[in-house]
């Protein structure tokens, strides 16, 4: 049938009530789950619907994005059920007294994304059996190639002194063939999981197990209060990272470019870069592994 979700059997849809019996509670960590067959964006839906004062838990999940975004207003779309493409919507700044949770720090939001990033290689390296690393910040890499991708956007509270709402996107390739890759914009290539070699290469367990892990990191961070030495985040990180010790190009936000040795990341999650001219925090930038 023309425009079945079953005309493609090698990208099988999605069901909302087996993802919705996996992982929202009471058997779940999450508080409600959504599944879309398209939506436009899906960290634009979640960051609505934390304007609208959805509380902390939300998931939404898009068969296709038609506007989906990377960092810097990039496009990140991929064919029908060819991909995952999920955003959740975290509340650091609240309080939680049933979990024992004091607001974290907002100096400590950088890390989010990279939290993410951190449970995004677990998930593939468990079920696609794949060796990942990250870019930094959070840039999914398999051999060299780009793989997935994770935007984290702030939504302010309806008032100056309320803490802001997190939204964290997540976008992964996971059948895309050749001809379907994306171009991006910096010149690194685009792969998918099923071209990578990927031991399995169904979203429904990849999905589960990437939800899953970003819960538990969360949990983790926030029963540290924000800290991502103490609560492990930061070491997690530092070993899927192949940016720390590389050589690398930074292109900012204002169009410049800095060069040096990546050799840390620091308390807020800013990367450290080393250049002839002493060392440079930084928030976000365009990086480029240099050989």
């Amino acid at each position: 049938m023309p425009g079945s979700p079953y005309t493609d059997l090698d990208r099988p849809p999605l069901s909302a009530a087996r993802l919705r019996r996996a992982l929202v509670a009471p058997y779940g960590p999450w508080s409600r789950l959504e599944l879309r067959t398209e939506t436009g964006s899906t960290n634009a839906d979640v960051a609505e619907a934390a304007r609208n004062g959805e509380p902390e838990g939300l998931v939404v999940v898009a068969e296709q994005q038609t506007a989906g975004r990377g960092r810097r207003g990039r496009v990140w779309q991929s064919p029908p059920r060819a991909g995952i493409a999920t955003s959740v919507l975290l509340r650091p700044g609240e309080a939680v007294p049933t979990r024992g949770w004091s607001p974290a720090p907002p100096a400590g939001y950088g890390w989010l994304p990279l939290l993410a990033g951190v449970a995004l290689v677990e998930a593939v390296t468990l079920l696609a059996e794949l060796e990942a690393t990250l870019k930094w910040p959070n840039d999914l890499l398999i051999g060299g190639a780009k793989c997935a991708g994770i935007l984290a956007e702030g939504v302010p509270g309806p008032e100056l002194s309320d803490p802001p709402a997190v939204v964290l996107g997540i976008g992964l390739n996971v059948t895309l063939r050749a001809d379907e890759l994306p171009e991006h914009p910096t010149g690194l290539p685009a792969t998918s999981l099923q071209l990578a070699g990927a031991a399995a290469t169904d979203r429904d367990p990849l999905l589960r197990a990437l939800l899953r892990s970003v819960a538990d990191w969360y949990a983790r961070w926030r029963d540290a209060g924000g800290d991502a030495t103490a609560s492990g985040l930061r070491e997690a990180y530092l070993a899927t990272c192949g940016t720390i010790g590389r050589q690398v190009r930074a292109q900012l936000p204002d169009g410049t470019a800095v060069t040096g040795t990546a050799t840390a990341i620091d308390p807020s999650g800013q990367l450290l870069l080393t250049t002839p001219t002493g060392q440079h925090p930084l928030a976000a930038a365009d990086i480029h592994h240099l050989r």
